[in-house]
């Protein structure tokens, strides 16, 4: 999922929040001596998609490359008797990529307003020399020319992706450019069948697949309007023939479970509840006044129905009348909903998002003062209906996983449990507070879904963690500390 997004004041600022689960790094036993139990980290190979490859801050690009948690993981396993670990990075003269988001100061608006951030686009050094694709939107990135690369991560692949032919070929109706950069020229290659020549060539003795977020993550970050949830049968079919492909000869490795999106700012960082507080109290101006009182057709001079009010109106996956509503504070407003709410509308006398609510108003509400007329996007909100799809089928989802892991004798990391706990309570590591709060958390980088550095290395660690437990390894956890969160200017 890529967005771009301008974090505007109807979105507060969210503080630094309190301590939480500890995991600070121990000081090693004088004796401690790393050792991969019943593993083998000889040959390393990472399977997954954008979080495997090491995107942030809405783009891939070198820096996250080389932070990316397989990159650091396959640090931490040499010192367990690994070797040597390859990815497709970009060159230093194109370092930045895909391109990303980058954090250039603060506004400083007069009070009572808060702060916030301004963010843009880097748009120098990418790695787009090639142009457009054939279907005349889709960037070609540089492509990778190696034969040896062992993090097989592509940004937006869903496990329902993985059996399509042609989805890394250049083509009109649309491909994945992460992937086609992946493979030679004119490759109709499907994502499986690259796993299996990967796996051929490498012959790896161990493995982590972090495959299934875009199968839930494609739906909730477009507000349920794209990407829909994969079916549970065909998500375990495919899931379970990357796994074959990952063990067919006798490698070992870690599966890993999908969070539920509410533990992602991009998902929480327009605050619902305070945006609604917010508009309700905001009073309807004297001279709109009479403008609504015409066109409710009522006496001029009148003064307007008891208890109207300003209301945020979403329209959601409903159909017909139901489906613009008022929001309530069950609805998720997505991260780019700052730029929108409160903007003027083009069709409405109030601001988008904000409606009229009269109560004992005739029905229907004349159209210049209807909600229907600017209520936020069904893209911009996950509404609650929606909120309980894409949690059912996680669990449905990850259920398919456990059951993958408990076939194979895997290692499993629970991401999904770990970042919920996360979001309660925050993580500290080496005295330093981390939590899932945008830009200020440490966690997650500037488009609110993917990690920085420092995220990247605190789930390095919770990896080495299921690795330790599964195979009785002794496979020493890295400094999270060392790693930075949102590089601030």
């Amino acid at each position: 999922m890529h967005t771009t997004t301008v974090f505007r004041k109807i979105a507060p600022f969210v503080a630094l929040l309190g301590l939480g689960l500890t995991a600070c790094q121990p000081d090693l036993e004088a004796d401690f001596k790393p050792s991969a139990g019943s593993a083998d980290f000889a040959r390393y190979v990472a399977v997954g998609n954008s979080l495997t490859a090491g995107f942030s801050d809405n783009g891939l690009y070198l820096e996250g490359q080389q932070n990316s948690y397989p990159a650091l993981l396959a640090q931490q396993f040499k010192l367990a008797g690994g070797g040597d670990f390859t990815q497709p990075l970009f060159a230093s003269s194109e370092k930045n990529g895909s391109g990303y988001l980058r954090l250039e100061g603060f506004t400083n608006p007069p009070a009572p307003a808060t702060p916030s951030p301004i963010i843009r686009p880097v748009t120098t050094e990418l790695a787009t020399s090639r142009g457009k694709g054939l279907d005349g939107r889709t960037e070609l990135l540089t492509r990778y020319t190696g034969t040896d690369n062992q993090n097989l991560g592509v940004p937006g692949i869903r496990v329902a992706d993985v059996l399509t032919p042609g989805y890394g070929l250049n083509n009109p109706i649309g491909f994945n450019n992460f992937f086609e950069r992946l493979l030679p020229a004119g490759s109709p290659t499907s994502y499986l069948q690259y796993v299996q020549e990967r796996v051929s060539t490498v012959k790896p003795t161990f493995f982590t697949n972090w495959l299934g977020n875009n199968d839930v993550l494609g739906y909730a970050s477009s507000g349920g309007t794209a990407a829909p949830l994969t079916p549970v049968a065909d998500f375990t079919t495919r899931y379970n023939q990357v796994v074959d492909a990952l063990t067919v000869n006798g490698a070992k490795g870690v599966l890993v479970t999908i969070p539920n999106v509410t533990s992602a700012p991009y998902f929480t960082t327009v605050l619902t509840a305070a945006v609604i507080a917010r508009i309700n109290a905001t009073p309807i101006p004297a001279a709109l006044v009479p403008v609504i009182v015409a066109q409710l057709g009522l006496p001029a001079g009148s003064p307007l129905p008891a208890g109207t009010r300003f209301g945020l109106y979403i329209r959601t996956s409903a159909t017909g009348a139901a489906a613009v509503r008022e929001a309530t504070a069950s609805d998720l407003l997505l991260l780019p909903a700052s730029s929108f709410i409160n903007t003027t509308s083009a069709t409405s006398p109030f601001p988008n998002g904000v409606g009229l609510v009269i109560p004992g108003a005739p029905a229907p509400i004349p159209a210049a003062l209807a909600a229907s007329a600017n209520p936020l996007p069904n893209n911009l909100v996950l509404d609650a209906s929606e909120i309980g799809l894409a949690t059912a089928r996680t669990t449905e989802l990850n259920n398919a996983i456990r059951a993958a892991a408990a076939r194979k004798s895997l290692a499993v990391f629970d991401a999904n449990t770990f970042f919920a706990q996360v979001t309660t309570s925050g993580i500290v590591t080496n005295n330093v507070s981390n939590t899932t709060s945008f830009i200020s958390g440490n966690l997650f980088s500037l488009d609110g879904v993917h990690l920085t550095p420092r995220g990247y290395a605190i789930v390095t660690n919770e990896l080495i963690k299921a690795t330790n437990l599964q195979y009785g390894a002794r496979v020493p956890a890295l400094n999270p500390a060392d790693y930075r969160g949102v590089k601030f200017p």
